[in-house]
C-alpha cells in the first residue's frame, strides 16, 4: 500500500480509480457495494487520509443514471441498490448527464494509476462484444437474409398478398 501525495486530485478521479482496480482486481463480479469502493478509496490513500467527500460520490455524484445532483459525472453506473459498477458507453444514463466526464485525465491521476486507463478501453471493449454475442435481439441480425435471396422484396411482399381481396 503506497501513500500517494496527490492532493489536488479531484474525488471522483478517486472514485473511479478504486472502482476501476476492484474491477480489474475481480474480474468475475459484476459490479461492488458502495462500502466496498469507499474502504478501497480508503485504502489506496492517493489524496492522503480519506477526504468526506468520497461517500456521496459514490452514492450520487459519479452515478450516470441519477439526477446530477450537483455532480454531472458518468464515472459509475448503478446497477441495484447499493451497488455500483464503472460507466460504459450505451450504458442508460440521465439525460442532464449528457457529455459528462466518464474517466479521469491521464494528466489527472498518479503515474502509477495510468495503465487503469488502457485496461478500462479493453474492458469496456470485451464487454460490448460479450453483450453482442449474448443479446437475444442483436443475436437475430441477418438471420432472415434468406428470405429474400430470390426475389425482391416488393415481389416478394406482392406475392404474399395474392388473394387477400
Amino acid at each position: 500500500m503506497t501513500t500517494h501525495a496527490i492532493t489536488r486530485i479531484k474525488v471522483a478521479d478517486e472514485v473511479w480509480i478504486a472502482t476501476a482496480l476492484l474491477h480489474r482486481e475481480n474480474p468475475a463480479q459484476p459490479d461492488f457495494s458502495v462500502k466496498e469502493i469507499v474502504d478501497r478509496v480508503s485504502q489506496e490513500k492517493i489524496a492522503g487520509a480519506i477526504r468526506p467527500g468520497v461517500y456521496v460520490h459514490v452514492v450520487q455524484h459519479c452515478v450516470a443514471n441519477r439526477p446530477p445532483n450537483p455532480g454531472p459525472y458518468r464515472m459509475l453506473l448503478e446497477t441495484d441498490y447499493g451497488r455500483r459498477r464503472l460507466f460504459r458507453k450505451g450504458d442508460q444514463y440521465h439525460p442532464a448527464r449528457e457529455g459528462s466526464k466518464i474517466t479521469p485525465s491521464p494528466e489527472a491521476i498518479p503515474s502509477d494509476y495510468a495503465g487503469l486507463l488502457e485496461w478500462y478501453r479493453d474492458w469496456c471493449n470485451a464487454a460490448n462484444k460479450s453483450s453482442r454475442a449474448t443479446d437475444p435481439l442483436l443475436s437475430l441480425s441477418g438471420s432472415g437474409k434468406q428470405l429474400w435471396a430470390d426475389e425482391h422484396a416488393d415481389a416478394y411482399i406482392r406475392r404474399l398478398r395474392e388473394g387477400w381481396e
